[in-house]
């Protein structure tokens, strides 16, 4: 019997491996897609360029946090901002943005590209933050103040919260507002840095 399910668990593990190895690379090359659209959409550009992503560990509220920098130029060179990715907890779990800046800062556009959020509420996110959405934060500028629900403050960058979903609107506007001071302090860098390559 021993020797059954010790069979039984080797050959399940092997089949487990080998399926993994064949379907990673789909996998890598699936996401490498998405994101390579989410950068155009989150920039309102198709001719855009994008230079090596610059990878930036930071702090915030005790915890290191990891960002990836996206820097993009038009196909002349000139710079557009940085598309950058940011991760935070959400109601059901991590929430995964892409959020493009232009020069001056401002939010060109976003993207989710990781969910755990309830369907039907927390995950209406992609759709409510967009120009034109309830809580439209396109064009705003987190250097003129931090973005957070109208909730917690009716003052600043105040945003209308997804409704019956704070918790997840509170998550992703920290996600954006992080993403922003990691912009300001290093995107912007990078970017110059794009446009002399």
């Amino acid at each position: 019997m021993v020797l059954v399910l010790v069979g039984v668990s080797l050959v399940t593990g092997a089949l487990l491996a080998f399926v993994n190895h064949v379907t990673a690379k789909p996998i890598a090359e699936k996401a490498e897609k998405t994101l390579a659209a989410g950068i155009k959409a989150v920039m309102n550009s198709n001719q855009v360029k994008v230079g090596a992503p610059v990878g930036q560990s930071q702090a915030f509220e005790g915890k290191t946090l990891e960002f990836v920098i996206h820097p993009c130029t038009d196909p002349q060179g000139k710079a557009l901002g940085a598309a950058v990715e940011s991760t935070t907890g959400g109601f059901g779990g991590d929430l995964k943005v892409l959020v493009g800046f232009g020069p001056d800062g401002k939010i060109l556009g976003y993207t989710i590209l990781e969910t755990s959020e309830t369907p039907g509420l927390g995950a209406k996110a992609d759709k409510w933050f967009q120009k034109g959405g309830k809580g439209d934060i396109i064009g705003m500028s987190p250097a003129d103040g931090t973005l957070h629900v109208k909730q917690d403050s009716k003052s600043g960058n105040a945003v209308d919260a997804i409704t019956a979903s704070t918790i997840t609107s509170r998550a992703f506007l920290k996600a954006v507002n992080q993403a922003y001071e990691v912009y300001s302090q290093k995107g912007k860098h990078a970017a110059a840095a794009a446009v002399k390559q």
